[in-house]
């Protein structure tokens, strides 16, 4: 027997249902359903629920039933003792229009469960310290040491050797991501003495508007079209600053390979990127414990001016390396993140 069941997404939040509506004997067990994007909802027409084995009343609007059809996710939220997403931020934001994609109604009504769960990276993988990806491995002591990285991403993605700063896009190519904005950028970039070193796919059209980039900006820009794991450790461990204007990011994970190696992040203000990232203003800098740039809403302007607050701050070295050493020394391993979940789990199994 099994205290609790926990859920991942559409394709698993189905189980709870049965928890609920087709039990066993026995006292049926605590389930919780995690959301890591809602909008992959995993729904089907009416015809299927015949094949479910629910019982019929389980087909009604405070079951599986969705718009006539079956909603797997919405299924799963509706039975769940608790449902996580991956961010604070995020589980406010699936309670709009704008985010919750048709479920932000639901997401109010059982608010009460809703928590929000920063996802947690391995150090065992995502370590300077210990990477062997990195031309130099260092320490928030050594990082001055990430100069050898920089070169080696410099000849990687046939970029000029100076002193300004090199941006990094580790991304798959979508307009979620804020690529389409971005792409639009690229020559205020260059023309501020920025560089940037591209590693992703996704959209043709994006992908030809990144590798023309190259074509204008030889020198400046460096495109790599694909997934190469080892040249993403280098960027993280190299390049001076990651950029993801994300549209909307449940958590991400590239912000905080970029915290853990000291390349600063440069997010939009949404979802786990607001959570994980603490902007650069002035009472940031004066409490010392900025670690990145956040910039409100993904229109040309608001990421053209982040770049500039970036080189600004990139420009004032002892400011610069405050960021870097904050980033490396917050803790978003596994360790804190499944404390928390340890919590969910025990509230659960309270005495009702």
């Amino acid at each position: 027997a099994y205290d609790i069941l926990h859920a991942h997404d559409w394709q698993a939040a189905m189980a709870p249902a049965y928890l609920r509506w087709a039990p066993g004997p026995g006292t049926p067990a605590k389930s919780v359903v995690t959301v890591h994007n809602i909008a992959f909802q995993g729904r089907y027409g009416a015809d299927i629920f015949a094949e479910l084995g629910l019982p019929d009343a389980a087909f009604a609007l405070d079951g599986v039933e969705y718009y006539g059809g079956v909603g797997y996710l919405k299924a799963g939220l509706e039975a769940a003792d608790a449902i996580t997403t991956v961010s604070p931020t995020y589980a406010a934001e699936i309670r709009r229009g704008e985010f919750g994609m048709g479920l932000e109604g639901l997401i109010n009504t059982h608010a009460a469960r809703v928590t929000g769960i920063v996802n947690g990276i391995d150090p065992a993988v995502w370590n300077p310290a210990t990477d062997t990806a990195l031309s130099a491995r260092y320490t928030a002591r050594t990082i001055a040491r990430r100069r050898v990285n920089k070169r080696a991403v410099e000849a990687m993605f046939g970029l000029d050797t100076d002193d300004g700063p090199i941006f990094t896009v580790i991304s798959r190519l979508t307009w979620q991501k804020g690529m389409d904005v971005l792409v639009g950028v690229l020559d205020d970039l260059v023309a501020m003495g920025g560089r940037l070193a591209l590693l992703g796919s996704g959209d043709t059209a994006l992908e030809l508007a990144f590798s023309a980039a190259v074509a204008r900006h030889p020198g400046r820009i460096g495109v790599r079209i694909g997934y190469d794991e080892p040249a993403s450790h280098l960027l993280q461990g190299g390049a001076d600053a990651i950029l993801i204007p994300s549209r909307f990011e449940p958590c991400g994970l590239t912000q905080l390979y970029g915290l853990a190696y000291g390349c600063v992040p440069v997010v939009a203000r949404t979802g786990g990127l607001s959570d994980t990232v603490i902007d650069a203003n002035e009472a940031g800098i004066a409490a010392g414990v900025a670690t990145g740039i956040q910039h409100d809403g993904v229109s040309p302007e608001a990421v053209s001016h982040a770049i500039a607050r970036t080189i600004a701050l990139y420009a004032t070295p002892d400011r610069w390396a405050v960021l870097q050493r904050n980033g490396m020394r917050a803790d978003f391993s596994w360790a804190e993140s499944g404390r928390r979940y340890a919590q969910l789990y025990a509230r659960l199994m309270e005495p009702s």
